[in-house]
């Protein structure tokens, strides 16, 4: 029923192109041409394999507006293509109208090479679908898709994905026409090694009527639309395997509705043997008798019969932007990103969620990213100048102006909490990942640390602690983090170190110092049972513990 009724609209359709084809204008005129001047053998013999007419052009290579028509079919090839007459006017005895004959060649239900694709017949959720109005309806569905989803853009892209079963079949279908045609193609200017690919003829369908609805250009445009076409479980009715003599042996090919051909020779013996689904045939046949079979006239090609079209989808998807700035952290109470630990959130909250996700929120995106030069632990605050951050939103539907940058940072920073704060909210492009990750390597943090000795701190060891300059430290892996990191003795640099003292509080102080990136503050305080040395314990020879800890500022040119 769903073949009868692909003739039939086909039938329908054909009429109004055929009338377009005799207008005089440039572009019906074209067609006009192109057509005639296909050799008619050869397109019949397309039709006969089972090739829709819409293939049947593109495998000739007409480009253009002609390969872009809604609709093709075997009566357009019946009017314009005609067979040779005698003197009278009549057909030549014994032969039979080309007319007739193509009459008679029904355009394939699927098409054999392209499996529907370019008929714009699809099988949905096992449903078959025929659009009426080819193109026209497709760029339509798309169109509605955007809009639907609200995408802003200035351009779009076009992505198709095909089965690989449609290049093979199309690679068989050019070469045997080369062998058998060859000459006569090569006369007319219409080698095979011409024609236009299966995705560039179904974007050239396609392009102009999306440009027109959606109101932008096509180009390489951060909005891709993804059309995908994937083999129906039920394309392939049979799998057929094709012996050269008796040296063949059979290989896997992988694909399980795998299609293959049969290219029977009434001059050579070509073994066929029907095999289940997936195999091909590697020939080890002399060379000489292959030379033989492909250069013999192969009176028929059978393509096997193709019962279902591919299944179809669509899709839309934005570039990701990205949102670089710097964070301030107020809250000791608070990680970096979302902390779980067994199911059970460590902290009221994270600066990753508070950040993200009211960008997200105003971006209209899918999902998000985070990425921080460098973190903190959750009980200490990031003060100062804040900590470079990177936001990539993916598939975001509203692109921000300056404006909406600052609508963005006012509805963070207004919080009722006040837990975190943003500043310097900028869009940058997809090179801020580079410029954080070659900023980390280089970077130097300063601190702020609230310290507790086991003795009166004197002005010996003021002095010890300032004339520290870019000390070497040798820290073994934290007890603390060994679980999680593996265990290796990293060297890092003090740049410098000074205390100021607390006033009334002889055994406390505030430890300010400069470190490389990567330093671990609290060990290098208490040494980490002998893990890290040297330590402001073992420096001031007394015992020494970290009571809290400020990060005052993170040196890096970046936002």
């Amino acid at each position: 029923m769903a073949g009868e009724a692909a003739v039939d609209v086909e039938q329908q359709e054909a009429a109004p192109v055929i009338a377009s084809a005799s207008d005089g204008d440039a572009d019906s005129q074209a067609f006009r041409e192109a057509v005639r001047s296909l050799p008619s053998d050869a397109v019949k013999d397309l039709l006969s394999a089972g090739v829709c007419s819409r293939c049947i052009i593109r495998l000739f290579g007409i480009p253009g507006p002609v390969c872009s028509r809604p609709w093709f079919s075997p009566s357009i090839f019946t009017e314009l293509i005609e067979m040779p007459a005698n003197s009278d006017g009549n057909l030549i005895d014994g032969q039979t109208s080309e007319s007739e004959h193509l009459t008679n060649l029904a355009e394939p239900v699927v098409c054999s090479v392209c499996l529907g694709i370019l008929q714009f017949y699809h099988d949905n959720d096992g449903q078959l679908s025929l659009s009426k109005d080819g193109m026209n309806d497709l760029a339509a569905s798309i169109a509605e898709l955007v809009k639907q989803e609200g995408h802003q853009t200035d351009s779009f892209s076009l992505e198709v994905s095909i089965p690989s079963i449609t290049l093979d079949n199309e690679r068989i279908i050019t070469s045997y026409m080369d062998r058998k045609y060859g000459s006569q193609l090569f006369s007319q200017e219409r080698a095979f090694s011409e024609c236009i690919c299966l995705k560039n003829a179904l974007k050239s369908s396609i392009t102009a009527p999306l440009e027109m609805l959606l109101g932008v250009k096509y180009g390489q445009g951060p909005l891709h639309i993804r059309l995908t076409y994937s083999e129906s479980s039920k394309t392939i009715e049979k799998s057929v395997e094709c012996e050269f003599g008796s040296t063949s042996k059979r290989r896997k090919t992988g694909n399980e509705n795998g299609l293959e051909t049969v290219e029977e020779s009434a001059n050579s013996g070509i073994q066929c043997n029907t095999t289940g689904v997936g195999h091909t045939v590697v020939s080890n046949a002399p060379p000489n008798e292959l030379q033989h079979h492909q250069s013999s006239d192969l009176s028929k090609l059978l393509l096997e019969k193709v019962r279902r079209p591919c299944s179809f989808s669509f899709h839309c998807n934005r570039d990701p932007i990205y949102f670089g700035g710097r964070y301030l952290k107020y809250s000791r109470n608070v990680s970096q990103t979302c902390w779980m630990i067994d199911d059970e959130r460590m902290g009221e909250a994270s600066v990753e969620e508070i950040i993200s996700s009211c960008i997200l929120l105003m971006c209209r995106g899918d999902k998000y990213k985070f990425h921080a030069a460098g973190r903190e632990d959750i009980d200490v605050r990031m003060l100062g100048s804040g900590r470079p951050f990177l936001v990539e939103i993916q598939n975001p539907r509203h692109v921000p102006s300056d404006i909406f940058l600052n609508d963005i940072e006012e509805k963070i920073n207004s919080s009722r909490d006040k837990l975190v704060r943003v500043k310097n909210l900028k869009l940058v492009g997809s090179q801020g990942w580079t410029l954080m990750r070659e900023g980390e390597a280089e970077k130097q943090k300063q601190y702020a640390a609230l310290v507790w000795i086991s003795r009166p701190l004197e002005d010996p060891d003021v002095l010890s602690i300032s004339s520290v300059r870019d000390m070497c430290v040798l820290q073994r892996t934290p007890i603390r983090v060994l679980h999680r990191r593996s265990p290796l003795d990293r060297e890092k640099i003090i740049h410098w170190m000074k205390i100021e003292r607390i006033a009334g509080a002889s055994q406390y102080f505030i430890l300010h110092l400069c470190t490389q990136a990567g330093t671990y503050i609290k060990e290098f305080v208490h040494g980490d049972l002998g893990r890290t040395h040297p330590s402001v314990g073992s420096i001031l020879g007394c015992r020494a513990e970290i009571l809290q800890l400020d990060v005052t500022d993170v040196k890096m040119d970046v936002f």
